[in-house]
């Protein structure tokens, strides 16, 4: 190495050449990125990133978000330079089978990284869900001379990033709560995978983000290391609004051929060009994956400084639980994932005789009872909280100091109640995430992996297609978090086809790892809440627009949620003749079904099955009692798309369900003309077990009239 070089130089042209090196290793990768960005990724790292790469989990660190994760090597080389658990031989098993250094950062896969980010803009609007569970926690936790929550959340982005509609969901979100302690570095390279930015992003990012409320602060060369710690301390220093610093960078810097082109995005550079880049920055040529030892040595300063942080942090936490005793307990549980106990004592119950309710309205009541004993349930709406349903009472709202002026409340239902000295606060636990889907998905997914905190989304399940990326890499990440689905299905009667889900259920149903739920009726969702919070990765919680009977559970055999798919209701007299498979509201519609097929001597089994993947995580014993290879004849009962029922119904049984769009009109009256009454669902069981006859008699006869529970429409 050139002695004129300077070791901060050496240490920044580590990470150019480690990233292009694996990049080229792999034949495969974005090497350009990490070259471009290095000198802002070092400033960041050495000098403000608090953390701990001996213990990546420690809470109170600060957060790191590569948004632009096809640039992953930059985030692999900082992490192998700062000492975490990856190893140079890790670094060179970049993008192959089984490494722990993916193409794009994987949580959970690879240590340090704190989301899984690739699709554009899911990592920036995660970091936007940190930064709300830092300011929650703060709010809820930190005392006088006590601060146990008190860290940043970092995110470097590319242009890309900032052309996806999410991010601009979520920077909005962010500005109007004045997020004060995210900071994103913008690399403002100018470079997409396709061309310049020239061809179709031509706007002024920073106007846009100055009218979002953003701090906006530019810098005009990014390899200008000073300059770049100058405007971090100018971000930090102005704690009422998120921060962008645009850093002018240039993609495979150091590169004579690749330098500013957009080659570089997405391919390696080729051994000869990497040849020259080495050359050109005094790097030796002649071994691979050459790291200068007093880098090296520079950047492991991070493992003694991470743990005298941590240790300094752990000590004000027992300072803290001496002083406050039940809040420093309180931190403790939740920060470790735990539930109170009794958690669950407040749950409500549900007579059959009672009144029939909306799912929808069970799920508040069960949310609720669960908030008011759980203390870091925190969630909200896409501005539908009066629909969903999903309102915390008296909790307060996540907004910004000082309270809103007179007249500025919505519903009443949760502002400024429940709150010291009333209005709103970083401490409310209701989120308003306005008409923002996409955000609120990878905002949520961003809450829960920060940690600490149980958080909940919630929006029309037609909307699920606007967060249904958001969605799956909570399922990837094997996130603890609730996304609520209300109105699910052509029950939704008058708003029409366009707020009708028919093929939603199969979409979430295909999704690896994600837990969906449809319950049967209002007690069932209250279970199913109970399994949510329990369980230790994503759950969607569908819900009815319709009220819906209480079911009577005295014939089920072991009427247990977690278990997907339960006997409801069993036929007198033997083996059943004819199996009728049902969720949600056609639960209560099939078992008025079994009552008709009595009549006609048919003995009808009724199965309640609100989990399709949970039932097939059931061993084969269990799935055989419930659903025996033995008999054939069976009905599945779904006001949704028939997709994947297949293996319930088995090829010779009848599948009614929606294959085509809903229709506007009362809601009974959709149901019945698609085919979901009594009388339909008992036709089809009589002709799989022969008697055409009696089904004609039935068809014949009228009883297709709607004979199931009273809808509501709101």
């Amino acid at each position: 190495m050139p002695d004129n070089q300077t070791l901060e130089l050496r240490a920044i042209n580590s990470i150019r050449i480690l990233s292009a090196d694996a990049v080229q290793h792999a034949n495969s990768g974005h090497p350009g990125m990490p070259m471009g960005a290095a000198a802002m990724a070092y400033t960041l790292w050495t000098k403000f990133l608090r953390h701990n790469p001996a213990e990546p989990g420690w809470f109170d660190r600060d957060r790191f978000v590569l948004s632009a994760g096809h640039g992953s090597m930059l985030i692999y080389s900082l992490l192998h330079l700062t000492g975490y658990d990856l190893s140079l031989d890790d670094i060179k098993q970049f993008r192959q089978w089984g490494s722990k250094t993916p193409g794009h950062p994987e949580r959970g896969h690879t240590p340090g990284v704190e989301v899984a980010t690739g699709p554009l803009g899911q990592g920036f609007s995660n970091a936007v869900g940190m930064a709300i569970a830092e300011a929650w926690l703060a709010a809820k936790y930190n005392k006088p001379c006590h601060s146990i929550v008190d860290h940043h959340t970092y995110a470097i982005c590319g242009d890309g990033c900032l052309m996806e509609g999410i991010t601009q969901e979520a920077a909005s979100l962010a500005g109007h709560l004045k997020l004060g302690k995210l900071i994103v570095l913008y690399d403002d390279n100018k470079i997409t995978l396709a061309g310049g930015t020239d061809l179709s992003f031509t706007e002024d990012v920073g106007k846009r983000f100055d009218g979002y409320g953003w701090q906006t602060i530019h810098v005009d060369n990014g390899n200008d290391t000073a300059a770049v710690a100058a405007a971090i301390e100018e971000a930090k220093a102005d704690t009422s609004r998120p921060s962008l610093i645009l850093v002018r960078s240039h993609i495979g810097f150091g590169s004579p051929k690749k330098h500013d082109n957009f080659s570089s995005h997405g391919s390696p550079l080729g051994e000869e060009e990497l040849a020259a880049t080495k050359v050109a920055l005094g790097w030796p040529t002649t071994d691979k994956f050459y790291l200068p030892e007093d880098a090296l040595a520079l950047y492991r300063e991070a493992v003694p400084k991470g743990a005298a942080a941590t240790a300094a942090w752990n000590q004000s936490v027992e300072a803290y639980k001496a002083a406050y005793p039940a809040e420093g307990a309180e931190f403790e549980m939740i920060a470790s994932g735990g539930l109170p106990e009794g958690w669950d004592s407040e749950l409500p119950k549900w007579k059959t005789t009672d009144k029939p309710i909306a799912t929808r309205v069970a799920g508040g009541e069960a949310l609720n009872a669960l908030a008011r004993r759980i203390p870091n349930i925190l969630g909200g709406s896409a501005d539908l909280n009066p629909s969903t349903n999903t309102a915390l009472k008296g909790a307060g709202d996540f907004q910004p100091a000082p309270a809103p002026a007179a007249g500025a409340a919505n519903d009443g239902v949760s502002l400024g109640q429940g709150l010291v000295g009333g209005g709103w606060s970083y401490a409310g636990r209701n989120l308003a995430f306005g008409v923002r889907e996409h955000a609120m998905g990878a905002a949520v997914n961003g809450i829960a992996a920060h940690g600490g905190i149980i958080p909940f989304s919630a929006t029309f399940f037609v909307f699920s297609d606007y967060m249904k990326p958001a969605v799956r890499l909570g399922a990837l990440m094997g996130l603890k978090v609730v996304y609520v689905f209300t109105h699910d299905s052509i029950g939704v009667g008058e708003d029409g086809p366009t707020h009708e889900p028919i093929e939603h259920l199969a979409a979430l149903r295909s999704i690896p790892h994600l837990n969906v739920m449809r319950p049967g009726d209002a007690n069932e969702t209250a279970a199913t809440w109970a399994y949510a919070v329990q369980h230790n990765g994503p759950t969607a919680i569908i819900l009815s627009r319709q009220n819906m009977p209480h079911l009577d559970l005295s014939k089920a055999v072991n009427p247990d949620v977690s278990k997907g798919a339960y006997i409801l209701s069993e036929a007198e007299g033997g083996a059943p003749d004819v199996i009728l498979v049902a969720t949600g509201s056609e639960v209560a519609l099939s078992v008025k079904a079994q009552e008709k097929l009595a009549e006609f001597g048919v003995k009808a089994r009724v199965v309640n099955m609100p989990s399709m993947n949970l039932f097939e995580a059931q061993d084969a014993a269990y799935r055989e009692s419930v659903l025996p290879k033995s008999i054939r004849n069976r009905v599945t009962v779904e006001a949704a798309s028939t997709f994947g029922w297949d293996r319930w119904s088995g090829s010779e049984g009848v599948k009614i369900g929606i294959d085509r769009y809903g229709a506007s009109a009362p809601g009974d009256v959709i149901m019945a003309n698609y085919g979901f009454t009594v009388g339909n669902v008992a036709a089809a069981a009589l002709r799989l077990v022969g008697k055409t006859a009696e089904a004609d008699a039935i068809a014949g006869s009228g009883e297709t009239a709607f004979t199931g529970p009273t809808l509501h429409h709101a």
